[in-house]
């Protein structure tokens, strides 16, 4: 297209609903951790699209799966054998522990997909409340938005799902009160993307297991953000010790193209039959060439490189805490999942970060979010942090 970024950006008004708030970029080109807007300008990515490119932007190896893949055949549906599905599903089970796999084409579809197995279960064991908690994101359809709090993405949308009870998060007390017979599972994100990074607390992730063994209901972890050796583990549920029966992933899982799964335990395998649930897209081969690159990358010591290079972050981030401890009320994360606390709306710092050509972005109104592609390095990190220090300064 030999379209001007002006009238790339008049374009957009005209054609597009405008449910998007943009940044002021309009891109060229994008490689490793860094994207080239159409004026030659370079940017620093921290947002990875949204914890999505956790290999970077144009990973060789991404590349040629795509054309390896592409060379054989793009899509051809859910009714034949295909070898990239087969293949990417025995890695995630090798890596995971999990026995089953479905794929899906984004997070937003592994939650409904999750829903409807939690559904299903609990109808034929007389279950039906799902309990979820608030400032959790699952996605925006109307199965997700119902275990959601967020008055933005849900005012005037409704009516959503019956029988679901959004509780405190990490309030141990609520979950006492309100969890019993009738429930049939608890979604929980361990640690929060859009709630503003916040973590689960150890007691609270003990007693809902505790519950589960005393009202015997399914917990689902959602780890579609989390998930993906962002936090240092493959799941950030890894950290508290615990197994859920169901995950949802989606995110860095394709490496840049849409892909989710739901995995679950063996003993959910026949929950649903032949025809009860599907998807057109849902574990397309090219996808799925590159979700199997994203994994062996992961065993490659990827995962170990973001626990080096996120306490690295981590440090950074402390000392601008205790440089500017008026303006950054808390460091939140782990690994390459990290955010800051703002005594101010995050979407200010996000815009000056943007003049310092940064990329990141803002969560839960206070929080700068930062999810950065997993290759960074400690340089990447040095730099962030000058940075942010002098729009910190503003």
């Amino acid at each position: 297209m030999n379209k001007t970024r002006n009238e790339l950006i008049e374009a957009e008004h005209k054609y597009f609903l405008q449910t998007y708030k943009r940044l002021d970029i309009v891109p060229e080109r994008a490689e490793g951790c860094r994207i080239y807007d159409k004026n030659g300008d370079e940017y620093l990515d921290f947002l990875g699209g949204i914890a999505v490119n956790v290999l970077g932007h144009s990973h060789p190896r991404i590349l040629e799966a795509i054309s390896e893949q592409a060379k054989r055949y793009l899509h051809l549906s859910n009714y034949f054998y295909q070898d990239s599905q087969i293949e990417l599903a025995e890695k995630l089970i090798k890596m995971t522990g999990y026995s089953r796999v479905f794929f899906s084409n984004s997070g937003t579809e592994s939650t409904e997909g999750a829903i409807k197995l939690v559904r299903r279960l609990g109808n034929l064991n007389n279950k039906s409340e799902i309990i979820a908690f608030t400032g959790g994101f699952h996605g925006r359809t109307y199965g997700a938005l119902s275990i959601m709090d967020k008055p933005l993405y849900k005012d005037n949308m409704g009516p959503f799902l019956e029988k679901i009870k959004i509780l405190p998060y990490n309030d141990v007390t609520a979950l006492k009160n309100y969890i019993n017979k009738s429930t049939a599972a608890v979604f929980l994100e361990f640690i929060q993307g859009e709630g503003g990074i916040a973590e689960a607390k150890s007691d609270f992730v003990s007693e809902i297991f505790n519950l589960k063994e005393k009202y015997n209901f399914l917990v689902v972890a959602d780890e579609i953000q989390a998930g993906i050796g962002r936090t240092g583990k493959f799941h950030s549920f890894e950290h508290y010790n615990v197994k859920p029966d169901v995950v949802t992933l989606a995110k860095g899982l394709g490496g840049g193209l849409p892909l989710g799964c739901i995995l679950t335990l063996e003993n959910l395998s026949d929950v649903w039959s032949k025809g009860m649930h599907g998807t057109t897209f849902g574990g397309n081969a090219l996808a799925c060439a590159v979700g199997s690159v994203v994994l062996e990358e992961l065993e490659s010591g990827l995962m170990n490189h973001v626990i080096s290079v996120g306490d690295y972050l981590k440090q950074r981030l402390i000392r601008l805490q205790k440089a500017f401890p008026e303006l950054i009320l808390e460091v939140r994360g782990r690994g390459l999942m990290q955010g800051l606390l703002l005594s101010f709306d995050a979407t200010k710092l996000v815009e000056l970060l943007l003049q310092q050509k940064v990329i990141a972005n803002a969560a839960s109104g206070s929080v700068l979010r930062l999810v950065p592609p997993l290759i960074i390095s400690n340089d990447d990190v040095d730099l962030f942090s000058e940075k942010l220090e002098i729009c910190l300064k503003k």
